[in-house]
């Protein structure tokens, strides 16, 4: 769920951990929400497409003067031959108050971008989508919204995805690999049994011992990076610290299956050293006033290290450094009229 502000104040809706691994999917991997969007509006994208994220702090007003900030889970456009705008959200579990929000949330993404010409404001509303992450018999296949105006009705679907129902075959079938980490929802109510059950625990590793050959497989053919599964391993592995806390036999039994600690793989070393010798500063100075040739090159050899390590493009690697591909190809033309190697 998202965070709410009123008026400073931090108010009773709060992130949890599954907010954050949706977020983190998102921004350190987003191409693998392409996939999702295919399964649940039925595009058909290629997964080369640019995406390219929208603000996601917005500003309602009140009746009492008030004003608040809400977050959104993910507001995004996918651009192909017609560029369509996408806002998704990660719930654990259906409540009341959600079409009430998505409205909010839409409608204030819509004015974002709205247009007024001769008298006429246009504004165009995303997709809209929700996962659930938990599901029930009252958990619906379908949210509608209908605004009925002094110029007629309109309505329109916010489409709901239900991580529950994917099983591992059409998870990897589907290139649905932005599930996984949620994956463990399936089997959380068995928990029990699985504590007090070695045999059905084993069963349970055994499931993960493919779902990480499987990803695996998938580096090695070169279809994710390292970067990526390394991700998946790592959300997988914040999913499970918090749904399984108060079961330690799933938890470790997990969590010893799919890999342990992988928060500072390769990538996140080397954009942290980044960090540390002041690329990252160095260069956001360096486009204003000539970037200084010691600090180029830094960021010219960080490039290249984590390009060689991952087997990703400059511009993948430029992107999980935190910087631009322009600020990367600035570096490479100062070193260049200056007659030096990176």
């Amino acid at each position: 769920m998202s965070v709410i502000y009123n008026n400073g104040k931090e108010l009773n809706l709060k992130n949890t951990p599954y907010d954050d691994v949706f977020r983190t999917l998102l921004n350190d991997c987003s191409s693998l929400i392409i996939p999702v969007i295919n399964e649940t509006f039925g595009e058909h994208y290629t997964g080369k497409e640019k995406i390219v994220f929208s603000q996601n702090e917005h500003f309602l007003n009140r009746q009492d003067g008030a004003e608040e900030e809400r977050i959104t889970d993910s507001c995004f456009k996918i651009l192909s031959e017609k560029p369509k705008k996408y806002h998704c959200e990660c719930q654990s579990n259906d409540d009341n108050s959600m079409l009430v929000r998505f409205f909010e949330y839409d409608a204030q993404i819509a004015l974002d971008e709205g247009e007024v010409k001769e008298n006429v404001l246009t504004v165009e509303f995303p997709y809209s989508a929700v996962l659930f992450l938990r599901c029930s018999e009252r958990t619906p296949d379908r949210m509608r919204t209908r605004i009925n105006t002094p110029g007629g009705s309109v309505e329109y679907d916010i489409h709901v995805i239900k991580a529950q129902r994917y099983a591992i075959d059409d998870i990897f079938e589907k290139g649905l690999l932005f599930l996984i980490p949620f994956y463990i929802f399936t089997h959380e109510s068995r928990f029990e049994e699985y504590e007090n059950d070695d045999v059905m625990l084993k069963k349970l590793k055994s499931e993960y011992e493919i779902i990480r050959m499987r990803l695996d497989e998938l580096a090695q053919k070169e279809i994710i990076n390292e970067y990526t599964k390394c991700t998946i391993l790592d959300m997988s592995n914040k999913v499970l610290q918090n749904i399984a806390a108060s079961h330690e036999k799933v938890r470790e039994g997990v969590k010893a299956v799919m890999g342990g600690q992988v928060l500072d793989y390769e990538a996140k070393k080397i954009r942290n050293e980044g960090i540390e010798q002041g690329i990252e500063r160095g260069i956001e100075r360096g486009i204003e006033r000539g970037i200084e040739r010691g600090e180029a090159k830094q960021l010219i050899g960080s490039v290249i290290s984590l390009r060689k390590k991952l087997n990703i493009s400059d511009e993948e690697a430029c992107n999980l450094l935190d910087v631009s591909f322009e600020q990367y190809q600035a570096a490479l033309r100062l070193m260049e009229e200056n007659n030096t190697e990176p």
